[in-house]
């Protein structure tokens, strides 16, 4: 399917969503940069507000294709209907908050507490957001963070004097608030519940990943603290009196 915006010609790509330029591969309009009207989307090109239609009305084909539904129904409803989970939109609607689950212990996504809350172990302190700020990746748009499998609970490292791999922790991977639980983002936020939902989505359960402390920025951490050490060592050693050096008589 094909779409001419302000002279350009676009593909009309269903699978990633996207429009991208037929002769110029680098042109891309992704769905993420698309403000979206409720009936439609608004783009900036070449300077001018430009409202585009759904992809349900631009190709409904290819919507049909990639949902394995009929056209008919295609027609019959909107982009966010296919975009979005809509169980898991309406249960979250309902009030039902998302879970995940770090090595085999259930939290709860607590947008409103600011935390992921235990869901079954009352003495543990929870992950608070606010607690793991620095631990936050733009580039993964996730959280790596030290955790206590025993306690449930985040716990800081002494990076100062670390000098080997914690061995009652693990490290552990999770999205930002706003995938894990993007309308009570939005909620706490006062925007409209369903923003910026059809290119993050919903989801109602998660896993967190361990990843091993080798492939953690703790490499160079301890690195440079053993570094450290050494030239102390060495240090003390070049600053330490002979015991061969004899005083002067009397």
């Amino acid at each position: 399917m094909e779409l001419l915006i302000e002279g350009t010609t676009f593909i009309v790509d269903v699978n990633t969503f996207e429009f991208r330029d037929k002769f110029d591969p680098n042109n891309v309009i992704p769905l993420k940069e698309m403000q979206d009207c409720g009936d439609g989307y608004l783009i900036k090109y070449n300077d001018k507000d430009i409202h585009l239609p759904e992809f349900v009305v631009l190709d409904p084909a290819a919507m049909a294709k990639k949902y394995n539904v009929s056209i008919q129904e295609v027609e019959a409803h909107d982009d966010f209907h296919f975009m979005v989970d809509q169980k898991a939109f309406h249960d979250r609607m309902q009030g039902k908050l998302p879970t995940i689950d770090i090595e085999g212990h259930t939290f709860t996504v607590d947008i409103r507490m600011n935390m992921l809350r235990s869901a079954s172990d009352f003495l543990s302190k929870g992950i608070n957001f606010d607690d793991i700020d620095h631990y936050y990746s733009d580039e993964k748009d996730a959280y790596l963070i030290p955790y206590d499998p025993k306690k449930h609970e985040f716990r800081e490292l002494d990076y100062a004097n670390i000098s080997s791999f914690p061995k009652d922790l693990i490290a552990i991977e999770f999205p930002f608030q706003t995938k894990l639980d993007p309308i009570g983002w939005n909620r706490e936020g006062g925007w409209d519940l369903k923003s910026d939902l059809k290119w993050v989505g919903v989801q109602s359960h998660f896993e967190a990943k361990k990843i091993p402390w080798e492939k953690t920025f703790i490499v160079d951490v301890i690195k440079e603290n053993k570094q450290k050490q050494q030239q102390g060592q060495n240090n003390q050693k070049t600053n330490k009196p002979s015991n061969n050096s004899k005083g002067r008589k009397m």
